[in-house]
């Protein structure tokens, strides 16, 4: 049996999941968790399952803080509305990120993705289990970005590019820039690497955005980018970029 653990401060939520769980036979729930609080004392009390259902904004914090506080060999699929939390996500043992509503096939998809990893009699480290993870990397499709008051959601693929300027990082769509929660390090190990590229210190750019590409004596490169005027590829990584546009 694959001992779960289901962390939802949603009672509808919680018993839907449930529900859908109970089409697993394998799968044995062992504690519904509602708060942070109260995960905090479950984990540092009780036996660590091998699976954990989490969504991440409770009623008194994030999840992540309890998995920071009560460290756990278990994987973790979080369950939310947005996938705002991917980065952080992947650096705590999650295996996959489920958006709300959770479709059948995804769930099904994501415990197979569980048993792939690992059979469910034997025992790894945390470390072992951050180097399987690193190998199934999960990509960030939406961002939320703060407008004011209000939230709004960004397609990863309505962004031309994500720049760097005075140490905040903006991501530009057709429309306007805003800016992000991420770094450009951080962004170039969640964004799908097939349209994303760091081309310096400053950009990463989106490949369909590209209008023309220049080339100069002294392995110079430079783009005509939309919606931004011109973009240059810094020289270390001319041979890198072209590799990456035919790839």
């Amino acid at each position: 049996m694959i001992k779960t653990v289901i962390i939802e401060d949603e009672k509808p939520a919680s018993r839907k999941l449930e529900r859908m769980l109970s089409l697993f036979p394998e799968i044995q729930i062992v504690a519904k968790i509602e708060s942070v609080e109260e995960g905090i004392e479950w984990f540092s009390q009780n036996e660590h399952p091998q699976l954990i259902f989490s969504d991440i904004v409770l009623g008194d914090g994030l999840s992540f803080d309890i998995f920071e506080k009560t460290p756990t060999r278990g994987f973790i699929i979080y369950t939310t509305a947005f996938d705002q939390y991917t980065l952080k996500a992947f650096k705590l043992n999650s295996i996959d990120y489920l958006l709300k509503p959770i479709l059948e096939e995804d769930l099904s998809g994501a415990i197979e993705k569980f048993k792939s990893f690992i059979p469910s009699d034997q025992s790894v480290s945390s470390r072992e289990i951050k180097e399987l993870i690193k190998k199934d990397k999960t990509t960030l499709s939406r961002i939320l970005v703060k407008i004011g008051y209000n939230l709004k959601i960004i397609q990863a693929d309505e962004v031309s590019c994500f720049f760097s300027e005075n140490k905040i990082v903006y991501l530009q769509t057709n429309e306007r820039s805003y800016p992000s929660d991420f770094t450009l390090d951080e962004l170039e190990d969640v964004l799908d690497e097939k349209k994303f590229f760091r081309v310096n210190r400053q950009y990463i750019i989106h490949a369909d955005y590209i209008k023309n590409i220049h080339t100069s004596p002294y392995y110079k490169v430079d783009l005509e980018f939309q919606p931004q005027d011109e973009i240059t590829v810094s020289r270390d990584r001319v041979k890198d970029f072209k590799e990456w546009l035919v790839s």
